[in-house]
């Protein structure tokens, strides 16, 4: 009797120890069982749970299945795109033929006209937009110069928003939300001329030459008071005093209507030409990711396969084994 009441009070003084270890036991094999992405296997290898892999494979098969479907997209837009864009270019051709196109020229008051996509998996068009129109800026910079930007397109916003804040003058977002067409944009460019003094208007944007090939391209107009100095100064628009002006319309006049048909046949064109290069851009970017999809689904099925072959062996061994045992 005195040596089972001695035991059970080392039962009792033992008994918190025991109920710690086993609580201990139990949660690692619980936090063991929830990581199901990892196992041990023979010989203490880590291997992958083959749940896990046929959820990542289901992944990338969706995955897949989306970037295709948004290249089917991308190449019917850019059907219907390309025509207009091609037929856009006849319309400011005349205009660079007698008004020019001088980048190079020296004004006090520049606005950069930035045109970008509102939608992003397009590639690196609207980065190329941003880093010209930064160049820009930069070269017409100065103590005795303004630049400012306009914007069109919520991407080169994000960008440019970061560090120029203060010299934005307009932001116009969702501009392709609808199909665009002339009355549209000429609204558009009305508004801006309205709202901005400049010297010299900078329009960057893509130029779209192929499916996989766009040209980062700068259009320059001229204010009409640039564009009457340089012609008096019998500069590089010295010929305009060849033209004869008939009505009652006066030189400025003219010049002014003039430049603000120029702004927005080249505004049309280049508005159109970018979407070109976006829907271009967006295809190729889309077909990229499908094959690296495609790529990563081949990778993962091998890894599939070996690892359910590899528990397959495990439990073939341990069969075996077991048999053995019992035999032996």
């Amino acid at each position: 009797m005195a040596m089972a009441a001695a035991l059970r009070r080392e039962g009792r003084r033992f008994a918190p120890l025991v109920s710690s270890s086993s609580s201990i036991l139990n949660s690692g094999v619980t936090a063991r069982s929830s990581l199901l992405s990892e196992e041990l296997g023979p010989q203490g290898a880590r291997s992958i749970s083959t749940q896990i892999v046929r959820n990542r494979m289901k992944s990338v098969k969706n995955i897949q299945k989306i970037t295709k479907a948004m290249k089917m997209v991308a190449a019917s837009k850019l059907r219907a795109i390309q025509v207009r864009a091609e037929n856009s270019r006849g319309l400011w051709q005349p205009f660079t033929a007698l008004l020019g196109d001088t980048p190079s020229i020296g004004v006090k008051k520049n606005v950069i006209v930035t045109i970008s996509s509102d939608k992003g998996l397009c590639g690196g068009i609207n980065s190329t937009s941003v880093k010209i129109s930064k160049g820009f800026y930069k070269l017409n910079s100065g103590p005795d110069k303004e630049t400012k930007y306009v914007i069109l397109g919520e991407k080169a916003k994000a960008q440019l928003v970061r560090d120029s804040k203060k010299h934005i003058e307009m932001c116009i977002t969702e501009l392709q939300k609808n199909p665009l067409n002339y009355t549209q944009v000429s609204v558009l460019a009305d508004d801006i001329l309205k709202n901005v003094e400049y010297d010299a208007l900078r329009i960057v944007f893509n130029k779209f030459h192929s499916v996989v090939s766009f040209l980062p391209t700068v259009a320059t107009i001229l204010s009409p008071e640039v564009v009457e100095r340089e012609s008096e100064s019998g500069g590089k628009l010295g010929d305009l005093d060849s033209y004869e002006v008939e009505g009652g319309e006066t030189k400025a006049e003219v010049l002014q209507n003039l430049t603000e048909f120029q702004f927005s046949c080249v505004m049309f064109n280049a508005v159109l030409e970018n979407a070109c290069s976006e829907q271009g851009a967006r295809m190729s970017a889309m077909d990229s990711s499908s094959r690296n999809a495609g790529e990563m689904l081949d990778r993962l099925t091998l890894t599939y396969n070996r690892t359910r072959q590899a528990s397959i062996t495990t439990e073939l061994i341990e069969i075996i084994s077991g048999a053995s045992a019992l035999t032996g």
